[in-house]
């Protein structure tokens, strides 16, 4: 694996059904830059890939059910346990993000809207499932 020189404490593993395909969304939705693949012996499924992400690095791998995985792809199997938040910058971020990850494929399910506890924030399912909430905080009066 190719990390960073510093990478972070806490790293998402996201596994997707489509690992070429999920690279490429990430990278037209969030901006992600694929700092490392690693294909499977079958030559269609990533075994494993490193993306560079807003500030931070997530990892990548597409659904292996022969090796008896214990992690795997949201779809079928009820949907997403975590969201994956990210902290951006100003409100005008937020709605940015949202509408290129929609633009991109993406399934708005929370429009970005202001929210009690002073942040603009907006919620997104991506086309493997994964849930991607997006915040900064309101400016003060």
């Amino acid at each position: 694996m190719a990390f960073g020189p510093n990478p972070p404490s806490l790293q998402p593993h996201l596994c997707v059904k489509g690992g070429i395909e999920a690279i490429a969304f990430y990278e037209k939705a969030f901006g992600a830059e694929c700092t490392f693949k690693q294909m499977a012996e079958d030559g269609a499924r990533v075994m494993h890939a490193n993306l560079a992400v807003f500030g931070g690095e997530i990892m990548l791998h597409d659904d292996f059910p022969e090796f008896g995985g214990d992690v795997r792809p949201p779809h079928g199997h009820g949907g997403a346990s975590v969201a994956l938040n990210v902290n951006l910058p100003s409100p005008a971020d937020v709605d940015a993000a949202i509408a290129r990850a929609e633009a991109a494929g993406g399934t708005v399910f929370m429009p970005a809207g202001d929210v009690f506890w002073g942040a603009r924030y907006g919620r997104l399912t991506d086309p493997f499932g994964h849930v991607w909430a997006f915040n900064a905080p309101l400016a003060k009066a």
